[in-house]
């Protein structure tokens, strides 16, 4: 008898030319010794901004694939076989990463590469959390406290005993990111959005003169890419999208996540465009975000302004390199339109911290 899969929160029909061709994916997981003969129902997530992601039902099991954008991408950036090849190093000493079943580079197959990994069975923390969850202000604390334990785990793991020692170039990071950031702005900007000149220069002017530490990092750590346990869901039993990992300084990481975090506290315009659960009550701010990380690792978060703005500011680039595939064609999800009013404020943003800022 065949199973009856419950339906999937997020996933449903593929947006018109993002299409795949579940029957040659059928074809090469049926090659890989994995399923049998059997071609998938296909839906897709409407999360996400960057890779694709599709939800593959087979009677009787769900999988996830993962390839990147259209359109034309660096050869560098949405590298499916590195995000998987991560996965499957980590879940040894990382028990939080979801198991890949395959990894396909050959583009020939569906016009991209792609891996497939398992479906996590759980709630994954959207814009607002769930009613049905049943969390109050001390379980939605416990909550916050047990993701902000996740990357931290992250940030303790020893990269050389999973053999990612050789994952990114590690010293240099932070001048790295800087550079790179503001020559990936500079190349996407569009004229409707700011030059962000005066940001760009006050970080490479301010700096810390080397890493606090060369780490594992995610590089997209957020509440939606969590996936809660169904019998407790305080409880996290997966961390997702894996793209951006690499060595590198772990409070870049945590500046990084702090761009997201929008609190009960902030402007309409950035709670309008917040994406997970922040600023519900028992969340911590983000002041108590910085305070509890440097508690539980040791590190010191001192001057923490650099990070809160490299951080809005690395997510202008990212938001502005979507929204310029968008202007030209190349990116479908109508939810891109409305980017660029994003960027111009994210860069107020980066200017007010500065303003602030005693650095």
């Amino acid at each position: 008898m065949t199973q009856q899969l419950a339906p999937v929160e997020g996933a449903g029909p593929v947006r018109k030319g993002e299409e795949l061709d579940a029957v040659a994916v059928a074809h090469y997981l049926k090659g890989q010794g994995l399923l049998a003969d059997t071609v998938p129902e296909v839906y897709q997530f409407s999360g996400g901004a960057s890779n694709l992601t599709y939800l593959l039902r087979f009677p009787s099991q769900d999988m996830i694939l993962r390839r990147p954008p259209l359109g034309h991408i660096a050869k560098s950036q949405h590298d499916m076989a590195r995000e998987a090849h991560i996965m499957k190093a980590l879940l040894p000493v990382y028990p939080w990463v979801p198991q890949v079943y395959a990894i396909c580079e050959d583009e020939e197959v569906i016009g991209a590469p792609f891996y497939v990994m398992e479906r996590l069975d759980g709630a994954i923390p959207r814009r607002d959390l769930p009613p049905e969850l049943g969390l109050d202000a001390d379980k939605t604390r416990q909550l916050c406290l047990n993701v902000l334990d996740k990357l931290i785990a992250l940030h303790m793991v020893d990269p050389k005993t999973c053999g990612l020692d050789n994952l990114g170039k590690g010293e240099g990071y932070v001048a790295r990111q800087i550079e790179g950031w503001t020559k990936r702005y500079r190349a996407a900007r569009t004229q409707d959005v700011p030059d962000m000149e005066s940001v760009m220069a006050w970080l490479a002017a301010k700096q810390p003169q080397g890493e606090v530490a060369i780490r594992l990092i995610h590089n997209d750590f957020r509440f939606d890419n969590v996936v809660l346990n169904p019998a407790d869901p305080t409880h996290v039993i997966g961390v997702l999208d894996w793209e951006m990992a690499t060595l590198g300084d772990p409070l870049m990481d945590l500046g990084s996540s702090l761009a997201y975090w929008v609190q009960a506290d902030d402007d309409p315009v950035f709670q309008q465009s917040r994406r997970q659960p922040t600023n519900a009550p028992g969340m911590l701010t983000r002041d108590e975000v910085i305070a509890y990380y440097g508690e539980r690792t040791g590190l010191s978060v001192a001057n923490f302004d650099f990070y809160i703005v490299y951080g809005l500011f690395r997510l202008a680039g990212i938001a502005q390199q979507i929204y310029k595939r968008y202007s030209e064609g190349n990116a479908k999800n109508p939810a891109f339109a409305s980017f660029g009013f994003f960027v111009n404020y994210l860069g107020k943003r980066c200017e007010e911290t500065i303003a602030r800022s005693a650095l």
